[in-house]
């Protein structure tokens, strides 16, 4: 692009960063987050079809995420095509219509987020913590899941109805419960394993 056509692009682009109010700081005078959004401006300066962005709110905190991901959005309303990596499974189920998971290079699993959700996991996750729950795990409660896990103090059971789990939990005023929807963390955990990488 010509450097007239570029410098036409900067207001629009600073707005769409939430930069406005630093259109005349210098890189090095910018917070992380507002670094990270001057990049993705910088992206767009050629107003490409396809972004590539490794980890893009890595470090952010949750305020800076939360515009990254809304910006992202954004794009992709305009007809966008984002190719992004990232750790973060919620970013990857807020953001991806259809994702990848890769573990040490291979792929093991490839869809849409909610598909792969229902093809590998149960519908409900109960999980139990606080002092004693690990005792859970020997007790007529895990006939009531079709799976449990343990990591650290903390108890998953997996179940397509989660009704009995907690109405038994009653007996275990003790202990702390949530209970939630199966998610792509839930996904990642059971295709690759709950232990911790020598390379993490």
């Amino acid at each position: 692009m010509k450097d007239a056509q570029i410098k036409a692009r900067v207001p629009a682009l600073l707005e769409f960063a939430s930069l406005v109010s630093k259109a005349g700081a210098k890189p090095g005078e910018l917070s992380g987050g507002m670094k990270r959004r001057l990049s993705l401006a910088r992206a767009l300066v050629n107003d490409p079809r396809l972004l590539l962005l490794d980890e893009p709110t890595t470090g952010l905190d949750p305020q800076a995420r939360h515009l990254m991901w809304e910006r992202l959005q954004l794009l992709l309303t305009q007809g966008k095509s984002i190719l992004l990596t990232t750790h973060f499974m919620d970013e990857a189920e807020r953001l991806c219509h259809r994702l990848l998971v890769v573990d040490h290079g291979k792929k093991i699993a490839e869809g849409a987020p909610r598909d792969l959700i229902r093809h590998y996991l149960e519908s409900d996750v109960v999980e139990v913590f606080g002092s004693g729950a690990l005792a859970l795990v020997n007790s007529p409660l895990k006939a009531m899941a079709a799976r449990v896990e343990v990591s650290g103090e903390t108890v998953f059971f997996y179940t397509a109805d989660a009704k009995p789990l907690l109405s038994g939990m009653a007996a275990y005023p003790q202990l702390r419960t949530l209970h939630r929807p199966a998610n792509l963390e839930d996904l990642f955990l059971k295709l690759t394993g709950r232990q911790i990488r020598e390379d993490a």
